[in-house]
């Protein structure tokens, strides 16, 4: 496995490469952006053949201030990062595979990447009480991306997440919704969601007598002390956590299923009792009591059609009545004061950092051809009189100076999504609208690891090596791992980044050092996973 892996490496970085030089570019062209390096790290990008291109980003920090004020048209070049994995750290003490992780940054820095993204989970951190923090795991996975002079991406996850064995919420908080069940999101059955608090209790003091928000500004200030030091040397970015998946949704999937492989219309998440409370208040308000007595009786299940029932329907659906637009306005509401409410928050713990403040939408493109879009309604997108859902959302994140990260770049269209009436294409051209609108800045990811489809890495190059305004600031790739090292994807993962760099690739040390670490990164995951 050892030598396959070295000879794939090598394969993919013949000797002498001549690739586009600066002065060669296309007109008009964007590439990735330039790390952000410091010293002699700046020297190692020389080693890998780099050096012409990558240096000092456009739009780099001003280290006298805070980066969350740069406007939409100060967006240079795009920085490209690579996801570390989901549970790089799940005890908060300890990095898992920590052989693997170093070997692996050190292969995505060779090959030239600006840095390393790190999700870091409020579980994991806190795990059994509320007055302690436990960060010596995510500090030493900090500490190697500093060691390698890249920049560090932070994500901080208030939810859980689907995979790699990481705690869905702290321990404290699963027993505090064990005594009141109705503060975790609830469906017309009366299924729980246990990895996602309901918005509804955010300013509610339902955690041992503080609210979620408190809770959450807790963290936030803890890992802001805890990392200090890194904020000027480090730590460029960082994306704050505001529903599943990391995501600003309702979690509008089945309970206990995972979030990223659901393409249903999904259901609405209004039945616990604080929701009803506040619909029936909302209702009451508006003059139509009966409105607030529940959510919509006629909408599908989770996988059903939208014309299965009669809400969702084109023609004649319950969405385009006064009703309809009264519920949808509502709940899309909510979930934009639940989003306006944390990244409000989240600046003032972050404002004086010389950090770019970001934040993920979902790119749910499925039934994007229907005209109600349901599942976009479903997850809480909704504008009256059929206008663009994600406009208010984009509104919000501009207030805060919060770049939009849109993951799904790489989506094409296939069979699967014909028969849901998918339009990935559009639904980005409706989300950049809305962010060109009210001036937000966007960053993009893909949706899954790109093994099967080379034109998913022709679908990520055309969407952010745009020359139009409405480029994104930087790109994560998702994620590192065996399969991202492993002969069939690792290969491809070179020629997609070297495709949009330029200058002169030279192998001989270099490319032996990047196939030593591709090598024993994945030696180490595969080791782990026997």
């Amino acid at each position: 496995m050892d030598s396959l892996l070295t000879q794939h490496a090598a394969t993919a970085s013949p000797s002498k490469r001549r690739l586009r030089g600066a002065g060669d570019a296309a007109p008009g062209r964007v590439e990735f952006g330039r790390a952000r390096r410091s010293g002699s790290a700046r020297d190692v990008l020389s080693v890998a053949g780099l050096d012409r291109f990558f240096g000092h980003a456009a739009g780099a920090v001003d280290h006298g201030g805070s980066k969350n004020s740069r406007g939409v048209e100060d967006v240079g070049t795009v920085r490209l990062f690579v996801g570390l994995p989901i549970n790089s750290v799940t005890d908060g003490a300890a990095v898992n595979s920590a052989r693997g992780i170093e070997a692996g940054i050190r292969a995505v820095k060779l090959l030239g990447a600006d840095g390393v993204e790190l999700q870091v989970f409020w579980s994991v951190v806190q795990p059994e009480s509320p007055d302690r923090f436990s960060w010596a795991g995510y500090r030493a996975v900090a500490d190697m991306a500093r060691a390698e002079g890249l920049s560090l991406r932070v994500s901080l996850r208030i939810h859980g997440s689907p995979g790699g064995n990481v705690p869905k919420l702290p321990a404290w908080v699963g027993s505090a919704a064990a005594t009141d069940r109705d503060i975790l999101f609830t469906d017309r059955n009366g299924d729980r969601h246990e990895d996602c608090l309901s918005f509804a209790v955010d300013e509610l003091p339902v955690l041992g007598g503080l609210s979620p928000l408190q809770r959450y500004e807790a963290f936030f200030r803890s890992f802001a002390n805890a990392f200090e030091d890194l904020f000027e040397s480090t730590i460029t970015d960082v994306t704050v956590g505001l529903g599943p998946n990391g995501e600003l949704r309702y979690p509008s999937y089945p309970p206990g299923s995972d979030a990223t492989k659901f393409i249903g219309v999904g259901e609405f998440q209004c039945y616990d009792k604080y929701m009803l409370a506040q619909l029936r208040q909302h209702a009451e308000a508006f003059g139509q009591p009966l409105w607030g007595l529940s959510g919509p009786h006629d909408t599908p299940r989770y996988h059903e059609s939208p014309d299965s029932c009669d809400f969702f329907r084109d023609q004649g659906g319950s969405w385009q009545s006064p009703y309809g637009d009264f519920f949808l306005s509502w709940y899309a509401g909510k979930l934009l004061s639940h989003g306006d409410r944390v990244l409000g928050m989240a600046s003032r713990v972050f404002g004086n950092k010389p950090v770019e403040l970001s934040a993920k939408v979902p790119f749910m493109h499925w039934f994007h051809g229907a005209k109600s879009r349901p599942a976009e309604a479903v997850a809480g997108f909704y504008k009256s009189n059929k206008k663009n859902g994600y406009s208010p959302v984009a509104k919000v994140f501009a207030s805060h100076g919060c770049t939009m990260v849109v993951p799904g770049m790489d989506v094409c269209m296939n069979k699967q999504h014909r028969s849901t009436g998918s339009s990935p294409d559009q639904l980005l051209v409706q989300i950049k609208n809305a962010c060109r609108r009210h001036g937000a800045r966007i960053a993009g990811e893909n949706a899954s690891l790109v093994m099967t489809h080379t034109s998913s890495f022709s679908r990520i190059r055309s969407n952010i090596l745009t020359t139009e305004r409405m480029r994104p600031s930087h790109f994560t790739y998702q994620r590192m791992g065996a399969q991202f090292f492993s002969p069939e994807h690792w290969p491809q993962f070179t020629e997609f980044v070297r495709s949009v760099v330029c200058g002169e690739w030279d192998e001989d040390d270099e490319e032996r050092q990047m196939a030593a670490a591709v090598s024993g990164s994945a030696k180490a995951w595969e080791a782990q996973a026997v």
